[in-house]
């Protein structure tokens, strides 16, 4: 019988072995990694950081660029306001209050109804004996009403749908029940309404023409079809869509823009747009705030 002392000692198998090799292995890797993810954390963290910063930073900056414009475009607004409305303004310059409505119109035509001022400096030019500075300053004030509305315009139909018509004024004297321009329809959020117009007068003189629109929803996803709506109202240059449009439901507007008035012809634009595009004095019902939450959430 064979001793303990003298019985074979037991090969290690290459698991046993490879676990002892790998063991050192295995801890020197865990070390690598945890010093990477501190190395690679800290960089996320301090780069994190350092975005905060200068988003903080950026931010306090644009504030407080904004608080300088608000105070200038303030004290600008007082400044030309106070021009036309102090005493003895009518006796001022035709060029400094045509200068002053225009620092007002490039400056605050989003937020303001210039129109007022538009035709109250259109009658002081008509007053004016005919020559070339009647002419002139009349083109001045006519070409500023129409920049004033190309600009709002570029804005609106981003948003929005657009149609365009003419009226040709042989045709309009010639229809004593009016001029009915060819129907068309805009969809503004899924919504199409179909657009009638039908013009009933027109003055050469002041640039003027008196339509009827009637607005018919045919397309709404939460009504059936509507009666039309129907108003009449005058259009001149000095009418920006802006400001001057009619609401619609589901906080829309339209707007009927003139863009061109000659001997023979007068164009037209139609728009559609969003509510969100009126200008910042118009706001929303509170129903419709509501209707628009509703259909987001559906």
């Amino acid at each position: 019988m064979e001793t303990a002392e003298g019985s074979k000692p037991k090969k290690k198998d290459k698991w046993e072995i490879a676990q002892v090799l790998l063991e050192p292995v295995g801890g020197l890797l865990t070390a690598l990694a945890v010093a990477a993810l501190g190395f690679f954390g800290s960089r996320i963290i301090e780069r994190q950081q350092r975005f905060d910063s200068n988003f903080r930073l950026y931010s306090e900056l644009m504030s407080k660029r904004e608080e300088s414009e608000s105070s200038l475009r303030k004290d600008m607004f007082k400044s030309i306001i106070d021009s036309f409305l102090k005493p003895g303004m009518q006796n001022s310059s035709l060029d400094a209050q045509l200068l002053n409505i225009e620092l007002l119109a490039y400056n605050f035509h989003e937020s303001l109804n210039l129109k007022p001022l538009f035709l109250q400096l259109e009658k002081s030019i008509l007053a004016l004996k005919n020559g070339p500075e009647k002419s002139a300053q009349f083109d001045r004030l006519e070409r500023l009403a129409r920049e004033v509305t190309r600009k709002q315009m570029l804005s609106l139909e981003e948003a929005g749908d657009k149609f365009d018509r003419q009226i040709d004024l042989d045709s309009l004297k010639n229809s004593p029940g009016g001029l009915v321009l060819d129907e068309d329809s805009l969809t503004v959020d899924n919504i199409t309404r179909l657009f009638r117009i039908v013009v009933l007068e027109a003055d050469r003189v002041t640039k003027n023409i008196k339509v009827r629109l009637e607005v018919r929803t045919l397309s709404d996803p939460l009504a059936g079809d509507s009666t039309p709506n129907i108003i009449e109202f005058w259009i001149s240059f000095f009418d920006f869509p802006q400001i001057d449009n009619t609401r619609l439901s589901h906080d829309q507007r339209c707007a009927i823009v003139m863009t061109n008035f000659d001997e023979q012809s007068v164009d037209l634009s139609v728009l559609a747009f969003p509510g969100s595009h009126a200008s910042l004095r118009e706001k929303p019902y509170f129903d419709e705030i509501i209707n628009n939450l509703r259909e987001k959430n559906q």
